[in-house]
């Protein structure tokens, strides 16, 4: 089972990393192609600055999973470097607990948002805003698989490098 989750864990943690990467290259070139057009063709683009912003909310979404497994996020650092034994594997569980929590409140309402708004259509393109308030659920489900694979395989190399 634990091998199945880390396997699963790293074909989904690389995946949302690359993509997020291209996302972000896309949104420069999308803000490069607004500039340009607004200063050298004198027409500004009407749909970038939209793109970008849904873009990127789906960039932080899918990069946060990274960090999530390399438990580079909502961590007690401090906490962590001074336990030790028992008292460090009962630290990193209530950490697991309380990012497990915070991603199951995302993944609900995030579903609800989504719910929600699937009829509304972003002002300067013809798509359904279902479609950027997605990455919040998308997002969280990724991240859960992260949290546990990080529970089941600690990767701490932030701790070891911290002064």
């Amino acid at each position: 089972m634990t091998s199945s989750i880390l396997r699963l864990d790293r074909l989904l943690t690389g995946a949302c990393l690359s993509l997020a990467c291209i996302l972000l290259a896309l949104i420069s070139c999308l803000g490069m192609w607004q500039v340009v057009s607004r200063f050298v063709f004198s027409q500004p683009s009407t749909w970038t600055e939209e793109s970008m912003r849904r873009l990127l909310i789906w960039m932080v979404l899918l990069g946060i999973v990274a960090a999530f497994r390399q438990g580079a996020l909502v961590s007690v650092d401090l906490m962590l470097r001074l336990s030790k034994g028992a008292w460090r594997a009962t630290v990193r569980t209530i950490i697991t607990a309380v990012n497990l929590a915070f991603l199951s409140v995302v993944l609900y309402f995030g579903i609800d948002l989504v719910w929600r708004v699937r009829f509304q259509t972003f002002a300067s393109m013809d798509i359904s805003m279902g479609w950027a308030y997605a990455a919040l659920p998308v997002g969280a489900l990724l991240g859960v698989v992260a949290v546990i694979a990080h529970h089941l395989d600690p990767h701490d190399d932030e701790l070891s490098t911290a002064q």
